[in-house]
């Protein structure tokens, strides 16, 4: 029945990029969703940006808390122009929203996003997670069309086996999204599994949910070969 559902999930977003050739934004959760839980994080991130801006022609690193808690990226990423502009708890649809203020005025030569795992932890199907990640996409494109963008896969974790396979469609989506766009996919969920095919056991934190250093440079060794000098 699993198997069954999968195919049926697949063959009718397959349809949907026949008929419109990836040139629209599929269904969504943009118009329902709030994210003015959020306002206090980045206002604090635009009064600090406005004593200490970033520099323009940086890389900025958005998204959940795998990113916000990503406290090494200047030592991972020695000599780049690297910023975090991370919120933990964010849905993709958050880093929409909030684009116009933490991303898009810093006109970064590349933007390196994580977010989609707790949409789907939260209840949003997949095809509308990817709904999400695309109007992201497009509106990035739109306003930045020279910033290289890269994409982490939602990871596997412990804590949230029971969406393991909610995640790899998501994945599967968006890396075939990303492929046919010009858009970098970094596959950490595969980078992140033993040879059991479950979660390392030795890369999460004692919430078995994020990450500790070792998984972080599972990530640093993945995202690396992405980010322009």
């Amino acid at each position: 029945m699993r198997v069954f559902r999968t195919i049926i999930f697949f063959a009718s977003v397959a349809i949907w990029l026949i008929f419109t050739g990836c040139a629209s934004v599929p269904p969504n959760s943009l118009a329902t969703h709030d994210a003015s839980r959020w306002r206090n994080e980045i206002a604090a991130y635009e009064r600090s940006d406005a004593t200490n801006p970033p520099p323009r022609g940086c890389i900025v690193f958005t998204g959940a808390s795998y990113i916000k808690r990503w406290t090494t990226l200047a030592t991972d990423f020695p000599n780049l122009p690297v910023i975090n502009r991370g919120f933990g708890g964010c849905e993709l649809a958050d880093v929409y929203f909030y684009a116009d203020r933490i991303i898009i005025p810093y006109a970064p030569r590349e933007v390196v996003i994580y977010a989609g795992g707790n949409d789907i932890f939260f209840g949003l199907r997949p095809e509308i997670v990817f709904g999400d990640f695309v109007a992201l996409m497009k509106k990035l494109h739109q306003a930045l069309p020279r910033t290289k963008l890269i994409f982490i896969s939602c990871p596997p974790s412990p804590s949230r086996l029971a969406e393991t396979e909610k995640f790899k469609n998501v994945n599967a989506l968006i890396a075939n999204y990303c492929k046919q766009n010009n858009i970098a996919f970094v596959n950490t969920f595969a980078l992140m599994l033993g040879t059991d095919g479950q979660p390392l056991p030795g890369i999460y934190a004692n919430d078995r949910l994020h990450m500790n250093a070792a998984g972080y440079a599972i990530w640093r060794d993945a995202v690396k070969p992405y980010l322009v000098p």
